[in-house]
């Protein structure tokens, strides 16, 4: 619901409120956030107004008119530099005379149904076209500049879109220094600021930071969404747990580098803004040209992090994802890569492939190593070229063979990378980002194609189609294994090489767009040393992406539970690998890799020509259960256990009727002398009986959902994890078990 009345803004949910007001300075006041409240005309708005009947110590006034109005102690919808507020600027313009001061005032707004598509980047959706849209102009009173303020409402998701766009109105060129997203100032600083932090092989690690003053960033430097820091923040009351007490998740729809910053100011009153990052980023915008932010993504929750989450991923789900694959259920695949390498040819990939047929493997994928002469990672990016040494019928004669033993057949790409040992660079050394003539940052042995290029666009484009439609591909994996450095464009001039991180983002967008319009029956799995760009940007393209490199199970526990926090587990692609595990040297059980990995988007890594009979075996029933709770798994609801400390993880993944649910419990060691473990159920339906079993233990039990949810099953040791004869008794490390919840007949 979207409701304008006596200046005063009313936006609502089905389950939050978020209110703001057009001042008589012609400002927009920030008034409140939150639960849904009874707010609904300007007299009940105003006992959310600050008062500003003085100016507190040496803080600004706003004008000779408005001397006790200060914009330093005032609650904003934007902000900028010049007028009072020292804080983090929403926007921040260098104009013709060298001026930095702003001064946007309220000129018009405008209601409607529906939303138009940005002109250079993806946004949220609906499938009929309807969505709430509140749009807010502002003009500068000095400098004819404009800014709008877009807001979309999502009603059963909880959830509350924001945009900006400035657009130059004058005859000289401004310079765009920071255009955020979105900005929320709120009335206390009484909160943690919970971010998902990593590097390659270990993303999304939970860091939990109480914000105590000054400013906090979390923020990518490295030309994607990165692995380091991801886009989606939360910011939760301390006492906030799983299933308790008040928290706002923040997020964005943009691959590139991000920005989220929480600044307290001296009056205690917390402000947080997001968007892309304003290092090194300047955008020349001469007359009649504009600026389109990414679109942010806001929720609120009374009802702890899992509450939190279930918007998320709801919103995910049916407003970001998109295409023939956004509610299709997904292949069971088969990877070539940590089997092989580099080292494949036709003979060994069919071999292969036959062994994943025989095991109920349904997608068969061709990794790196089929192009140019691609034995290393040294040489032949760009040059998508089949090697035919390797692969002497080509892609298409792969392709066939693949489809006549009753798999689908996918491969991987790396499109945005070029080697120095390539025909491409040496016919184009000037596509790449490097600053020509100076020594070069080298990363994986590769340099990045300058994506904001049209040119390189359009080879990427067409590069791409050659392959797609040389052959029956069902699936891509499109990789991008590093990150920028040099940031410099060869084909832009030199006052607009501050364009370039985001330029490249466009650019990439828009072969995107054009190649999953002309393959829309293509799976595109999204990739970049694993999950160095998993943002909601990337999953307007690519419904699923690879969550990281490490398959080991015990990493993947903190990975995919860090990732659970803001997307849908059917975004989230998951593998079992074989042991020692590659990345890590560890040894877990089969088990265990598999219970942890169907909460994904569900595959494999291995050799299954390796493996003997019992575990090709074991690998044959775990397909098979998991094609029958495949649909749940990857479309059911998500919730995170309350565990009793951080060496157990539960989690459970309950279909939409709820009348099926599926549960996992984890334990990283054994704890001696522990005769029981107790699993406690989340999201059922408290009055329906469910039978609670295990598919191989002799063991099963018939409760109501809410005695599973809030008194939960005490475990005897052997069935809540693996014991080495199979009986109750001691167990191992990095055990798990998943158990199956049904309505009882």
């Amino acid at each position: 619901m979207i409701k304008v009345e006596d200046g005063i803004c009313f936006l609502a949910t089905e389950n939050t409120s978020y209110v703001f007001q057009i001042t008589e300075t012609g400002h927009l006041e920030h008034l409140y956030y939150g639960r849904r409240i009874a707010v609904d005309d300007k007299e009940s708005a105003t006992v959310l107004e600050d008062e500003t009947d003085c100016i507190r110590g040496n803080v600004n006034g706003y004008s000779d008119e408005k001397r006790f109005f200060s914009l330093e102690d005032y609650r904003l919808e934007f902000s900028s530099y010049g007028k009072g507020d020292i804080r983090e600027p929403f926007v921040e313009i260098t104009h013709e005379d060298g001026s930095i001061t702003s001064d946007f005032l309220f000129d018009s707004y405008q209601i409607s149904e529906c939303k138009d598509e940005y002109e250079t980047m993806p946004g949220s959706y609906s499938e009929d076209g309807r969505v709430e849209h509140l749009a807010i102009v502002v003009k500068d009173r000095s400098y004819p500049v404009a800014l709008e303020l877009h807001y979309y409402v999502y009603e059963e998701e909880d959830v509350i879109c924001r945009s900006s766009k400035v657009i130059n109105l004058g005859e000289s060129q401004i310079t765009l220094n920071r255009l955020l997203s979105t900005q929320v100032d709120f009335d206390d600083a009484e909160y943690t600021m919970t971010c998902f932090q990593g590097a390659w092989a270990r993303e999304m690690n939970r860091v939990d930071t109480r914000i105590m003053g000054g400013r906090f960033v979390n923020a990518s430097f490295t030309g994607t969404s990165s692995s380091r820091a991801n886009p989606f923040v939360i910011l939760q009351r301390p006492e906030t747990s799983e299933d308790f007490g008040e928290c706002y998740g923040f997020n964005l729809i943009y691959s590139g580098n991000h920005y989220e910053v929480t600044e307290v100011n001296s009056f205690q009153k917390l402000r947080f803004v997001s968007g892309i990052n304003p290092q090194c980023f300047s955008y020349i915008l001469k007359q009649g040209d504009s600026f389109e932010a990414p679109e942010a993504v806001m929720s609120f929750s009374a009802d702890g992090l899992n509450g939190l989450s279930q918007n998320m991923h709801s919103f995910v789900r049916e407003h970001i994802v998109r295409g023939e694959w956004k509610k299709k259920i997904r292949p069971i695949l088969l990877n070539s890569w940590e089997a092989a390498y580099f080292d494949i040819n036709e003979e060994k990939l069919l071999k292969l492939a036959k062994a994943g047929k025989e095991v109920g493997i349904e997608l068969f994928v061709m990794d790196d190593g089929w192009f140019g002469k691609r034995d290393d990672d040294t040489c032949s990016l760009g040059d998508w070229e089949v090697n035919r040494r390797k692969l002497p019928g080509g892609l298409e004669q792969l392709a066939a063979k693949i489809n006549e033993l009753g798999l689908a057949f996918g491969l991987w790409v790396e499109p945005e990378m070029v080697n120095v040992d390539s025909n491409l660079y040496r016919a184009h050394p000037e596509w790449t980002i490097e600053v020509p003539g100076k020594p070069h940052s080298e990363g994986r042995n590769q340099r990045i194609l300058d994506v904001g290029n049209p040119d390189v666009q359009e080879y990427i484009i067409q590069e791409m189609t050659k392959i797609c439609s040389s052959a029956n591909i069902s699936y891509i994996k499109w990789d991008m294994n590093r990150v920028f450095s040099d940031y410099y464009s060869q084909v832009l001039p030199t006052d607009r090489q501050g364009e370039v991180a985001h330029r490249y983002v466009v650019g990439f967008y828009h072969c995107m767009k054009e190649l999953t319009k002309r393959f829309p029956h293509i799976l595109f799995e999204g990739c970049s040393s694993g999950g160095n760009r998993f943002d909601l940007g990337m999953l307007s393209y690519f419904p699923q992406i690879w969550a990281s490199d490490n398959t080991d199970a015990f990493c993947r526990v903190t990975t995919q539970q860090g990732y659970s926090y803001g997307y849908p587990m059917s975004t989230v692609t998951a593998h079992v690998s074989a042991c020692p595990n590659h990345q890590t040297m560890r040894v877990t059980p089969l088990e265990t890799r598999f219970n942890v990995a169907v909460f994904g988007v569900f595959g494999y890594e291995c050799n299954f020509c390796e493996m003997n009979k019992e575990e090709l075996e074991a690998v044959k029933n775990q397909i098979a259960l998991y094609k029958e709770w495949r649909e749940v798994l990857q479309y059911g609801d998500f919730y995170r256990g309350e565990t009793r400390d951080s060496n157990r993880v539960s989690w459970t993944c309950v279909a939409r009727n709820q009348k099926k649910a599926v549960g996992m419990l984890f334990q990283n060691m054994v704890i001696p002398n522990m005769p029981f473990e107790r699993f406690l159920a989340k999201g059922l339906q408290p009055d329906l009986k469910y039978r609670f079993y295990h598919t191989e233990l002799n063991y099963q039990e018939e409760a109501y959902g809410n005695t599973l949810m809030y008194g939960g099953v005490h475990l005897k040791k052997g069935l809540c994890a693996e014991a080495p004869d199979g009986n109750p008794g001691p167990c191992r490390d990095f055990a798990s078990k998943i158990y199956m919840m049904e309505e009882a007949k």
